[in-house]
């Protein structure tokens, strides 16, 4: 498979939380850095997405928001 994007990062699914319709997947990507990524129950069941299973996060935006304290 080929993208355009070119924000993709490698990791493991450390867990998954489904609600009715949506479902929050937690993505260990190394370095103590986790992503979160918010999609359709439906998708997590279509792709099969697991724990502990590898998984690409693919990051396609228009704009990046930084935050400082």
């Amino acid at each position: 498979m080929k993208l355009s994007a070119r924000n993709i990062l490698h990791g493991t699914v450390k867990s998954v939380a489904k609600g009715a319709v949506a479902a929050q997947v937690k993505v260990d990507i190394g370095g103590g850095n986790v992503i979160t990524s918010t999609v359709t129950v439906d998708a997590v069941n279509d792709l099969g997405i697991a724990e502990g299973k590898p998984i690409n996060v693919i990051i396609k935006s228009s704009e990046v928001i930084l935050g400082t304290e």
